[in-house]
């Protein structure tokens, strides 16, 4: 055993590196992006894992002196302060995409079915023999339907027709096998009205109303509500360095609490698992060890380039920046601090890539704040969450570990 932590210390200390790789937490998955290439990996309903990948735009020069080839990167990724509001734009707008579509797979319309003829026919209460008999005279029907809905929808629609024994047979194992996994709730009338009415375009126009929900709400818990609170309080007006304070923390603490409250709900305590296995397989990588289930495990957690480490930092640097706000009407002041969030997130984003690339006393006391915030926002996850953390990684470490360097 001494010897087996020794070579792994050993490998460690040779091959480790700091990663470019990053990822963020979906619904029952992991997303990853590294230098040439991004995926997704999803727990689905029947349990199997479900990887997309895709590449990232890459354009390459040569090196006149060595000939050799080197990544081009854009302007807009090498400038200072530039490269922050850049990469927070388009982890913002790539993750909400990734977020949208791990949330459709969890969707599926056979199983829902299934799961409601299983409830409506009491069939647990049967015989297993007696469940089959059963379920095959439904899936014929169900088939059936499913062909005249489709037919109806598209004229060059071909019908799958008439199943036999055998697809039976390995729907009923395949449907029963998901539906033990699947999170199934009856629809209310209105949900059924709107299915009726919108169909398929349901989902798409659900999750663009969230979205303009999430950015209203944001704007009012972090934005408005703050200066509004601290406003009140009229010894807190007086001093621009004690008012902007007073604001830092009081958004501080609706951020804190927020990530608090949500994470006591089942599906967001999900999510923190599956954050904290992102965090410790991009840290296992780091650490130059087979991407396995047992080495993740052992890693951290925490990550100092962390998204929710970001934002935190943003919070505390908004707070340096609020003293030179020169306005004390309270929709004046958020008007100033829309203007500079660019220049307070292009900060933010250089002090935590500078975290990420050093390890010192400073960059530890920098990360130290958003290290602490995920202690709430990732949680200890379970083999199976890990294996899609494990599953989304693996394709984007390139061949040459150079160009993932920071």
């Amino acid at each position: 055993m001494a010897e087996k932590d020794a070579a792994l210390a050993a490998a460690k200390a040779e091959y480790a590196h700091r990663s470019k790789i990053g990822g963020q937490a979906l619904i029952e998955g992991v997303m990853m992006k590294g230098a040439f290439r991004g995926a997704m990996a999803c727990r689905l309903p029947n349990g199997e894992i479900d990887l997309e990948t895709w590449d990232l735009p890459a354009e390459w020069t040569t090196d006149p002196k060595t000939g050799e080839k080197k990544l081009l990167r854009p302007w807009y990724t090498r400038i200072p302060l530039v490269r922050g509001v850049y990469g927070f734009f388009d982890s913002a707008v790539g993750g909400y995409k990734c977020m949208m579509k791990s949330a459709e797979k969890q969707m599926d319309e056979e199983i829902d079915s299934f799961c409601k003829w299983k409830k409506e026919q009491k069939i647990d209460k049967l015989e297993e023999d007696e469940q089959k008999i059963r379920f095959a005279e439904w899936y014929r029907a169900e088939r059936k339907r499913l062909d005249e809905e489709k037919a109806k929808e598209d004229a060059d629609y071909v019908p799958l027709g008439e199943p036999d024994d055998d697809t039976i047979a390995r729907r009923w194992d395949y449907l029963v096998k998901a539906s033990e996994h699947y999170d199934y709730e009856e629809p209310g009338k209105f949900e059924q009205w709107l299915d009726d009415k919108l169909g398929d375009k349901i989902f798409g126009i659900i999750m663009g109303i969230a979205a303009v929900l999430s950015i209203v709400i944001a704007f009012g818990l972090f934005l408005w509500l703050p200066r509004f609170t601290v406003g009140l309080i009229k010894p807190l007006t007086e001093s621009r360095i004690i008012r902007s304070c007073a604001e830092g923390l009081v958004k501080m603490a609706i951020f804190i609490g927020y990530m608090a409250f949500t994470g006591c709900m089942k599906s967001v305590r999900r999510t923190y698992e599956y954050h904290g296995a992102e965090h410790k397989t991009i840290a296992c990588f780091e650490a130059a060890l087979p991407l396995t289930v047992e080495n993740v495990k052992k890693q951290c957690r925490f990550h100092p380039r962390c998204g929710t480490s970001f934002i935190f930092l943003v919070l505390i640097i908004s707070i340096f920046f609020g003293c030179f706000n020169p306005f004390d009407i309270v929709w004046q002041r958020v008007l100033f601090s829309l203007a500079i969030l660019p220049v307070i997130m292009g900060v933010s984003y250089e002090v935590i890539r500078y975290a990420g690339r050093k390890e010192n006393i400073l960059t530890k006391i920098l990360s130290a704040p958003g290290l602490w915030v995920q202690r709430i926002t990732t949680r200890e996850p379970d083999a199976s969450q890990i294996e899609c953390a494990i599953a989304a990684m693996t394709p984007c470490i390139p061949e040459n570990l150079e160009d993932d360097e920071w």
